[in-house]
C-alpha cells in the first residue's frame, strides 16, 4: 500500500490532491490524503474583498467536501503540528498519520518581523477568519466614532494604517478607500475626518512591478485619499498608536487600526520542518529540480512553502497562484512516476506569464505575457484579465459551481458599483415583473403549435413546401435566375403549401400569404424581384447573411424584413437526407410541433422554465436557418434568453419543484464529481 499524504489544503494542496487522485483513480493500492485544520478552502487572493464590504464572505470559501467529491481522496480535518521524518509520520492534535510520500503544502503565516506590539495590536489579513474579523472591526470602528463626542478620539477611530505596500497591500488599501465613502454615508461621517495610510520600508509600490505600473497605483492610491509613508519603517505598535521611522526620526501616531499585510513565512509546521530539512530563514523548504526534499527524497514540496531556484536564476520562485498551480503538476506527477516506475521524472520549469493588481473594485494594472515578451494593460483590460484569470483559478477548483459564484458575487449582485463595468449588470428587474410577458410568449409558442395540427403536420409530410416555399421567395428576391423562378413556380403551384412554408414558428398566417403572393409574382417576373435586399453577404462560402423585404424599402416596415442565416452544408444535407423520406419529414415535423406546444405550456405553467428558455432558442434557431424569420418575430429570440434565468420561480410551478430537483439533482455522483450544478 502506497500512502499519499498531503498537508493543507490551500491551492497547491488542493490541486496536488486533485491531480493524483486522477492519476491513481484505478489504481486501489494507493491512497490519497489530504489534511487541513478547516473544512473549507480559502480564496485568499480574495480575501481584501470581504474586509472591505464588497462581496459577502461565504464567496471566499468553498467546502471541501465539495471539492473533492466522487474521488478517491480521504479528507482529514486535523491541525497538523509537526513531522517525524524518520518514522514517516505526521502528528497532529487530533491524531498521527503514517504516509510513503509526503506532500508540504501547509500554506504561510503572517510574518511580523519581530516589531513590537505588531502581532498582538494590529489585525492581520491571511485567512477567511481575518477578513470577516477586519470587515466588522472596520464597520464597528465607525459605529464608535458617531457615538462619541471627543473630536480627538473620534479621529483615532476614523484613522486606520495599512502596513506593507506589496500586492496584498496596495489591494487592502485601494479596497477600504473605495469602502470608507460608503460607511460614511451610512453613518452620516464627513469624509475629511477619515484618514488611510499605507506604510512600508519599501521605495515604491509593488516594486516587483515596472516603475511605471508601480507609479500608476500610487497615484491610484493617493487620488482615492490615501496617505503614501514609503521609505518608512514601523518600530512599534500600541493599542491606540503606531510608532513609525522615517529617516531615523521616530515619531508617534494615533492609530484607531492597524492592518498588518507587511509580510508573510511559510506556516508553523514547515517552520519547524526547516529545522530538520534544508530551508531558509522565511520557513521555506529547499528541494531539488524535481521538487523532492534535499534532504528525503519522500517529500515533496508545493506552493508557498517551496523554495526552489532553478539554476542559473538568482532568487527563489515566487510565492504566487502561478506557482502553486504549477508546482502541483510537477509535483503530482513526479510522485506517480515514482511510485508506478511509468515515465521520467519532471524538472519543475516556473513559467511567469504576468501579474494583475487592482485597486479597488474599478481600476487596475497588469503585466502579462510570455517570460521573454511582457506587456502593460490600461486598466480596464487589466481588470478583466484579473477576473479571468481568477475564473480559471477558480475553476480549477470547483468547476462551473464556482465560476458562476463568482460571476454573481462580482457582476449581477454587486453593491454600490464597485466593479469595472460599474452596475450595469448588477441594477435588477423585479423577477414577478416578467410573469406576463413570460405567459405570452408561451401562449405564442403553444398557438403555433396548436395550428400546426389542424394544418396536418401530424399526418402529412409538408417539409418540402415549408422549407421550399421559403427559400423560392429568398432566391426570388435574390434574383437567382430560372432556378429561383422555377422554385417559386413549384412553391406556388401549391397555394397551401407555400402558404406554410413562407411562414416560420412565429409568424401568422398572413404573413404566410404574403409570402406566397411574393413568390407567385417572382414566378410571374422570372428572375426578377419586385422587393428588396438589404444584405447578401456570403462568409467565406461557409454562410451567407441575408435581409430582404418582399416590398420596397420606401413601402416596408419592420413586419416585411426577413433575415435568414443560409447554411449550404444544412441545405445538402436535408435535400438528401430528410426530404426524400416522407416518414423521416413526418418524425421531424412531429418533433416541432411536439416542442412548441411542450415550450408554450411549460412557460404557460412556469414549470422548467430555463430549459424551455433554451428549446425556444434553438427552435428558432433552426427556424432561422432554414425558412428564415421576419424581425417582427425576434422579440422571441431576446425573450428566450430572459426565461434561461429562472423566470418561472416567481408566480410558477418552478418556485416549488426547482428546490426538490436540486436536492435530488446534487446526489448524483457524476454531477458532485464534475461540478455540475449552483446553489
Amino acid at each position: 500500500m502506497n500512502r499519499i499524504v498531503i498537508v493543507g489544503a490551500g491551492y497547491a494542496g488542493l490541486l496536488t490532491a486533485k491531480k493524483l487522485a486522477k492519476k491513481f483513480k484505478k489504481d486501489t493500492s494507493t491512497t490519497v490524503t489530504l489534511i487541513d485544520k478547516n473544512p473549507f478552502h480559502t480564496m485568499l487572493t480574495e480575501l481584501h474583498e470581504v474586509a472591505a464590504g464588497r462581496v459577502e464572505e461565504d464567496s471566499i470559501k468553498v467546502s471541501i467536501k465539495r471539492v473533492i467529491a466522487g474521488r478517491r481522496i480521504e479528507f482529514i480535518q486535523d491541525h497538523i503540528e509537526s513531522v517525524d521524518f524518520e518514522g514517516k509520520t505526521v502528528v497532529g492534535r487530533d491524531g498521527s498519520y503514517k504516509y510513503d510520500y509526503l506532500v508540504m503544502a501547509a500554506g504561510s503565516r503572517p510574518n511580523y518581523f519581530g516589531i513590537p506590539g505588531a502581532e498582538e495590536y494590529s489585525m492581520p489579513l491571511w485567512s477567511y477568519e481575518d477578513a470577516v474579523n477586519l470587515r466588522d472591526l472596520i464597520i464597528n470602528r465607525f459605529r464608535e466614532a458617531v457615538t462619541v463626542t471627543d473630536e480627538e478620539e473620534r479621529r483615532r477611530l476614523l484613522t486606520f494604517h495599512v502596513v506593507g505596500a506589496g500586492y496584498t497591500g496596495v489591494e487592502m488599501a485601494g479596497e477600504l478607500a473605495e469602502y470608507v465613502p460608503i460607511l460614511c454615508d451610512r453613518f452620516e461621517v464627513d469624509r475629511e475626518e477619515v484618514s488611510i495610510f499605507n506604510v512600508d520600508l519599501l521605495s515604491r509600490v509593488c516594486p516587483t512591478l515596472p516603475e511605471k505600473l508601480s507609479n500608476r497605483v500610487q497615484r491610484r492610491l493617493e487620488k482615492m485619499g490615501v496617505t503614501m509613508q514609503l521609505n518608512t519603517r514601523v518600530a512599534e505598535i500600541g493599542p491606540d498608536f503606531i510608532d513609525l521611522d522615517y529617516k531615523d526620526e521616530v515619531t508617534r501616531h494615533t492609530a484607531g487600526t492597524v492592518i498588518w499585510v507587511g509580510g508573510i513565512e511559510s506556516a508553523q509546521v514547515t517552520t519547524k520542518a526547516g529545522e530538520v530539512l534544508p530551508g531558509d530563514r522565511r520557513g521555506g523548504l529547499k528541494t531539488d529540480k524535481y521538487l523532492r526534499s534535499e534532504a528525503d527524497e519522500s517529500v515533496y514540496v508545493a506552493g508557498d512553502n517551496l523554495n526552489y531556484k532553478a539554476e542559473g536564476d538568482s532568487e527563489p520562485v515566487p510565492e504566487l497562484v502561478e506557482n502553486c498551480e504549477q508546482s502541483s503538476s510537477i509535483v503530482a506527477h513526479n510522485i506517480h512516476s515514482s511510485i508506478t516506475g511509468r515515465g521520467e521524472l519532471k524538472d519543475y520549469k516556473f513559467q511567469f506569464h504576468g501579474v494583475m493588481v487592482s485597486v479597488g473594485g474599478r481600476y487596475g494594472v497588469a503585466r502579462v505575457g510570455l517570460p521573454n515578451f511582457m506587456i502593460n494593460l490600461p486598466s480596464f483590460l487589466a481588470m478583466f484579465t484579473k477576473h479571468f484569470i481568477n475564473m480559471v483559478y477558480f475553476f480549477q477548483v470547483l468547476g462551473w459551481n464556482k465560476v458562476f459564484s463568482y460571476l454573481k458575487h462580482e457582476f449581477f449582485h454587486m453593491r454600490n458599483k464597485r466593479s469595472f463595468v460599474g452596475g450595469h449588470l448588477s441594477n435588477r428587474t423585479p423577477s414577478f415583473l416578467t410573469v406576463p410577458f413570460r405567459i405570452w410568449l408561451g401562449a405564442v409558442w403553444a398557438f403555433e403549435g396548436i395550428m400546426k395540427v389542424v394544418e396536418g403536420w401530424f399526418l402529412s409530410p409538408k417539409l418540402e413546401g415549408f422549407f421550399g416555399g421559403a427559400n423560392a421567395w429568398y432566391d426570388s428576391l435574390l434574383g437567382n435566375g430560372a432556378d429561383g423562378a422555377s422554385a417559386a413556380t413549384d412553391a406556388a403551384a401549391g397555394a397551401t403549401d407555400a402558404a406554410a412554408a413562407a411562414t416560420d414558428a412565429v409568424s401568422a398566417a398572413t404573413d404566410a400569404v404574403s409570402a406566397a403572393t411574393d413568390a407567385v409574382s417572382a414566378a410571374t417576373n422570372g428572375a426578377s424581384s419586385a422587393g428588396t435586399v438589404l444584405i447578401n453577404w456570403d462568409i467565406f462560402g461557409l454562410l451567407k447573411m441575408i435581409v430582404v423585404s418582399g416590398k420596397s424599402l420606401a413601402e416596408s416596415t419592420v413586419a416585411d424584413l426577413a433575415f435568414k442565416v443560409d447554411i449550404p452544408l444544412m441545405n445538402w444535407f436535408i435535400d438528401k437526407f430528410v426530404m426524400p423520406y416522407d416518414w423521416l419529414q413526418i418524425a421531424m415535423q412531429t418533433f416541432i410541433v411536439s416542442a412548441e406546444i411542450l415550450v408554450g405550456l411549460a412557460l404557460i405553467a412556469g414549470l422548467f422554465t430555463t430549459p424551455a428558455g433554451a428549446l425556444s432558442i434553438v427552435l428558432l434557431s433552426m427556424f432561422l436557418t432554414t425558412t428564415g424569420l421576419y424581425f417582427s418575430s425576434f422579440w422571441m429570440f431576446f425573450g428566450g434568453i430572459i426565461m434561461l434565468w429562472g423566470a418561472g420561480s416567481i408566480f410558477g410551478l418552478d418556485y416549488y419543484s426547482t428546490p426538490l430537483l436540486k436536492r435530488g439533482w446534487k446526489k448524483l455522483g457524476l454531477v458532485r464529481r464534475f461540478y455540475i450544478y449552483h446553489d
